[in-house]
């Protein structure tokens, strides 16, 4: 009977995994801590973006205002706070605490390879994606 209980148990945990799957990529993470001020589309016009002091990054020019380059570390600095040191200002939070976990390798510039969470890397690939050149008339 214990054995029954216990197998039962297991294959109910593993239905419940089953039936949970990863959801946290760069856009729904994206839309969770971004959009709010950056809005559903990079272009720094979110419902909160009202009441900010600062008028929020149109977020789909990056690469533009970089001379067509995407710069990607300078972009999960800003994401995580590193780019603030210890002191934090301004309107930006920084969301490490909500972007640890697993880490993968990111080539940072200078030869090394260098463990960077994955849902911040995932999160900056998304912001990447969403690049356009600013010569729409939108």
């Amino acid at each position: 009977m214990r054995a029954t209980s216990s197998l039962v148990a297991l294959i109910g945990l593993a239905a419940l995994g089953a039936c949970t799957p990863e959801t946290d990529t760069g856009e729904s993470n994206f839309m969770n801590l971004c959009a709010g001020c950056h809005g559903d589309d990079g272009r720094g016009t979110g419902p909160a973006a009202v009441s900010l002091d600062a008028v929020p990054a149109d977020l789909t020019l990056i690469a533009a205002r970089n001379g067509g380059r995407f710069p990607m570390v300078e972009v999960m600095s800003k994401i995580d706070g590193y780019a603030k040191g210890e002191e934090h200002h301004g309107a930006m939070p920084a969301f490490w605490p909500l972007l640890e976990g697993r880490t993968v390798l990111v080539q940072t510039g200078d030869g090394i390879l260098t463990p960077t969470p994955e849902p911040l890397v995932e999160l900056a690939e998304y912001i990447r994606s969403i690049q356009r050149d600013g010569t729409d008339a939108e």
